[in-house]
């Protein structure tokens, strides 16, 4: 009945492959005369989903997070995740092979620093660290009275023999209904960025950024569709897009061409060294671009500048056309998610349901839609003490049965052409405890808090994070994830540069999208998170004396009111949530079958004091 098209549910690999990947591994280091190599989560632009030929972390150690990064010794190998990932890297690597640490506190280069040697020789690929990366590195070798070492071609992909060859999906134009800006109106938008940095070009090394620039999508990584490709923008001129021509069909060939010159991936190098020798300033993006490309500029006579990419902020703020489409895959959504909520009420007091058939129950929900192109991000389907691992992914193995008594944890998102979707709904199954429906209140009020925040013009997400904490503070506990990221067009369902966390520093500005998904996780017990995505509007405040904000929820989905406890809510946040959820049965009702419909008014029926 039910199927997933954009997800498997296979074990990674584990036992004597990885066992004899580490060995040869160190074989190979101690042919080139290395002591070490660093293996990052990583390909040429930091991607967070990265195509398989790029997975080098995930074949070495079998720990398939987003992020992470090893570092392999003669006699000792570790590596290093975020709090995110604590739980699953236990569980996927090989505890005998590796040591985990944090990838945060302490870094990795802390651990580098104490466990090389004088005279030790550590090896990375320059293609796969910003320049920031490799120079907290050669710090951390230098420390040690080590030597950090650029190689010329990675050691992983050496031994590799089997690695998948890099992708080459078609190339599709995003069209003006949906992107609402022409290539043109964007280009001249980035050349004024550039003469305001007093730079001859920019680089633009995140397929995020071509993708938007050009108004292009692709579809070479899972989940966010992206065509990999570089593209150079000059001060003066034409600009340039290096991708791969087999990609391009003449439809695609010719809209790019409208706007940009178009050549080969390898032609990138000797362009930018061309630019270089007459001693161009070319600027560099910190978080996307790789160190090999500082060192190529800067080898030429050219002078790297780097800096924060001016395009992660244009492309951030949605254009009045991004919005209008954001809003309708929303409502889209709203549906597909009320059928998957009232199924799995209707289905998982019988026990027979699972993790698996909960996400294979929401892809076909989405499908029926008929505008699906794919899931934003693998679905988080964590029911008991799965839902208390934050970016878990349920396998095969770990599958387990929703039985009543429990939480379940749905995390999911979805592409369409004229939006990109993230919520998360909690789940009773059965009668819940007091505890969680004292944890889930608290959660809950943190997202009112957030969803109702009123904020002067300039306000970053750091200033607004402790309002989704406060009421887990005071009762001592917290959750270890921001409260919210930044949510693309038709792109990365994480995109920066702003984000609701302890470190969001960039201003929030009307017209972005954020997730605003506060959480509380009982190790080996349960999960709970709350997530709606925000848009940032004008407040209309009478009298007010400066610009203000606040945001308006796109997400329309009921939140689960039999783990609510009425009592800890203040009026100000019952009223909000009854008016969410009218707004919920206003715009979703009509277009639900009668058995949904009914469901949905019990779901959102107004909760009294």
């Amino acid at each position: 009945m039910f199927e997933a098209h954009f997800q498997t549910f296979e074990e990674p690999e584990a036992g004597v492959a990885l066992t004899a990947r580490l060995a040869a591994l160190r074989e190979e280091l101690a042919r080139r005369k290395l002591t070490g190599f660093v293996v990052p989560r990583a390909d040429q632009q930091q991607n967070e989903y990265v195509p398989p030929s790029e997975e080098r972390l995930a074949w070495l150690t079998g720990f398939t997070g987003s992020a992470g990064l090893a570092v392999v010794l003669t006699h000792e190998a570790v590596i290093f995740v975020d709090g995110r990932y604590t739980i699953q890297a236990a569980k996927q690597v090989d505890a005998k092979a590796w040591a985990v640490e944090s990838l945060i506190d302490p870094p990795p280069e802390s651990w580098v620093s104490t466990h090389l040697k004088a005279g030790d020789r550590l090896g990375f690929d320059p293609w796969l660290h910003t320049s920031s990366a490799a120079e907290r590195l050669a710090a951390a070798c230098a420390k040690a009275g080590a030597e950090l070492v650029a190689v010329d071609s990675n050691p992983v992909d050496a031994i590799w023999q089997d690695r998948p060859q890099p992708p080459l999906a078609p190339v599709a134009v995003h069209s003006l209904q949906n992107a609402g800006v022409a290539e043109a109106e964007k280009i001249t938008q980035i050349k004024s960025e550039i003469a305001k940095l007093g730079v001859d070009a920019l680089v633009l090394s995140d397929s995020h950024a071509v993708a938007w620039t050009f108004n292009i999508r692709g579809a070479d990584v899972a989940h966010t569709p992206l065509p990999l490709s570089y593209a150079l923008v000059p001060k003066d001129g034409r600009p340039t897009v290096f991708i791969d021509h087999r990609k391009l069909s003449n439809l695609t060939r010719d809209h790019l061409e409208q706007s940009a010159d178009v050549r080969e991936p390898d032609a990138m190098a000797p362009t930018l060294m061309a630019l270089a020798k007459s001693g161009a300033a070319i600027a560099l993006d910190n978080a996307t671009a790789a160190d090999a490309l500082s060192r190529l500029i800067a080898s030429a006579g050219g002078k790297p500048v780097r800096g924060s990419d001016p395009i992660a902020l244009l492309k951030a703020v949605k254009n009045a056309t991004e919005i209008k489409g954001t809003r309708t895959a929303h409502r889209r959504d709203a549906v597909a998610l009320a059928r998957f909520l009232a199924f799995v009420d209707r289905e998982a007091s019988s026990g027979k349901l699972t993790e698996i058939d909960a996400v294979e129950a929401l892809e076909t929900f989405r499908r029926d839609t008929g505008a699906l192109k794919d899931v934003s991000f693998p679905t988080i389907s964590g029911t008991g003490p799965n839902g208390a691992i934050v970016h878990y992914r349920v396998t095969r193995k770990s599958n387990r049965r929703i039985a009543p008594g429990d939480l379940l944890l749905i995390d999911s998102g979805a592409q369409y052409e004229d939006g990109t979707t993230d919520v998360t709904r909690t789940m009773a199954v059965g009668e819940p405890t007091g505890e969680m429906r004292d944890r889930f209140t608290r959660v809950l009020r943190g997202h009112i808090a957030i969803a109702r925040a009123v904020f002067p013009d300039g306000t970053t997400g750091a200033q607004l994070d402790t309002l989704a904490r406060q009421y887990l503070w005071a009762a001592g506990v917290d959750f270890e994830h921001g409260t919210g990221h930044g949510v693309g067009s038709y792109l990365s369902v994480h995109e920066g540069p702003a984000r609701i966390s302890k470190l969001g520093t960039t201003p929030l500005k009307r017209g972005m999208i954020l997730s605003n998904e506060p959480g509380y996780y009982k190790t080996d017990g349960f999960g709970i998170r709350i997530e709606n995505l925000e848009l940032v509007v004008a407040a209309d405040i009478e009298g007010a004396e400066k610009p203000m904000n606040a945001f308006e929820t796109l997400t329309l989905a009921p939140i689960d009111r039999r783990l609510i406890d009425v009592a800890m809510l203040g009026k100000d946040e019952l009223d909000w949530l009854n008016a969410y959820h009218a707004r919920v049965r206003a715009e979703v009702r009509p277009a639900l079958d009668e058995a949904t419909r009914a469901w949905l008014d019990q779901a959102t029926a107004e909760l009294k004091a």
